[in-house]
């Protein structure tokens, strides 16, 4: 029985919509933690059985099959369905058990099964006291992943994720980033991934080593802008992207993904509105992040004579251009399409209403971390 044999005529019974949805183990039990209410009928370990129950968010999520990897379930989204129905349904699962298992071993992937499977080990890993940071043999089948790769955390912002996003992000990942690349779903709407180190080469190794003019740096953030620009306007919509050095899978897989998460977090945190973050360019952020909240929120009260003046989104913009062009003054009049001495006089109206002058390394260095306190601060 196909899918859509049976679930069109439960949609028409129950009068409410009805999705089929896989999620991977690890989300499962993530997803059960805070549940409003749960029946896992005769679960054996952390698998759930066929009709297992949750209910959160006022939807009912019932349990179709699972393996040591998935768990596909139906979604039904119908905040006043009666308990005998929830039952009959947990019921009529549990009656056909197994029925539903060839279907979903054929649904999903080889590399979809595969992919899983390093997702539950890294999350197991992460939360762990004592992590393993190399993958173990069984999940290093072949040689790829001793290979050094280039490693990307993407973060969606839809709260929908389809059945099918595996295999549709899969599929434009391998059209813009080659067909060498690794997708590993993390949490809900996590997904980290490696693509090929020839990304970075013209056309071999001695080509890119020749050139010159562009840094390592330069061509990892080159290469991130195009991938989330891609996946912006063809997939998922708004989203954020982080991207590290290369490193090998095989050694550098919990590392990397845990310097991927910090790195997009702090992004997040300190430059809203910045969809691309890089490590190498949040060092200073990082350092602040560590200080805890009462002692920032102290500084800043110490430190500032006119917090209002961070507020205006004029000087704000003109501060922080100033900063980006490594407080080149005529550099940066240019890029605002002012005058040089319009630049020059909201750096003295700042200098006058704060006692600090950008145009001096030490007061830069100040100014710099004053508006990263303040943009956190202000939030919280």
């Amino acid at each position: 029985m196909s899918t859509t044999d049976w679930l069109k005529p439960l949609q028409h019974i129950l009068n409410c919509p009805v999705h089929v949805v896989t999620k991977s183990l690890a989300d499962w039990n993530d997803f059960v933690k805070d549940a409003d209410n749960v029946w896992l009928g005769d679960k054996k370990n952390s698998i759930p059985a066929e009709g297992a129950r949750v209910e959160k968010n006022g939807k009912t999520s019932i349990v179709l099959t699972s393996t040591d990897s998935t768990v596909d379930l139906i979604e039904i989204d119908h905040p006043s369905l009666q308990i005998s129905e929830k039952e009959l349904i947990s019921w009529t699962l549990q009656l056909n058990r197994g029925q539903f298992a060839q279907k979903a071993s054929t649904a999903v992937s080889e590399t979809e099964r595969n992919s899983l499977k390093l997702s539950e080990w890294i999350q197991k890993q992460l939360e762990a006291d004592e992590p393993a940071y190399s993958l173990p043999d069984h999940l290093t089948v072949g040689s790829r992943l001793f290979n050094e790769m280039i490693p990307f955390l993407l973060v969606t912002e839809q709260t929908n994720t389809k059945q099918t996003a595996f295999t549709e992000l899969e599929k434009l990942l391998r059209s813009f980033l080659s067909d060498d690349i690794i997708l590993i779903p993390l949490k809900s709407q996590e997904w980290l991934i490696w693509g090929s180190i020839s990304l970075l080469r013209d056309e071999d190794v001695e080509a890119f080593e020749e050139q010159e003019d562009e840094t390592l740096e330069d061509s990892l953030a080159s290469i991130g802008s195009g991938l989330h620009e891609m996946l912006a306007s063809e997939w998922i919509g708004e989203c954020h992207l982080a991207v590290a050095y290369p490193a090998a899978p095989a050694k550098g897989m919990v590392e990397t993904t845990i310097l991927l998460r910090e790195t997009l977090n702090l992004g997040r945190k300190f430059h809203v509105g910045t969809n691309i973050h890089l490590p190498w360019m949040l060092q200073l952020e990082r350092l602040l992040n560590a200080i805890p909240e009462a002692q920032r929120s102290k500084y800043l009260e110490q430190s500032l004579k006119r917090a209002d003046l961070f507020v205006e989104s004029e000087m704000l913009s003109t501060i922080e251009t100033f900063f980006a062009l490594d407080c080149n003054v005529s550099e940066t009049a240019k890029k605002l399409y002012i005058h040089r001495n319009t630049l020059l006089y909201r750096l003295d109206k700042l200098k006058q209403e704060t006692g600090l002058d950008v145009r001096q390394f030490r007061d830069a260095v100040l100014v710099k971390i004053i508006l990263l306190l303040y943009k956190v601060t202000k939030r919280n």
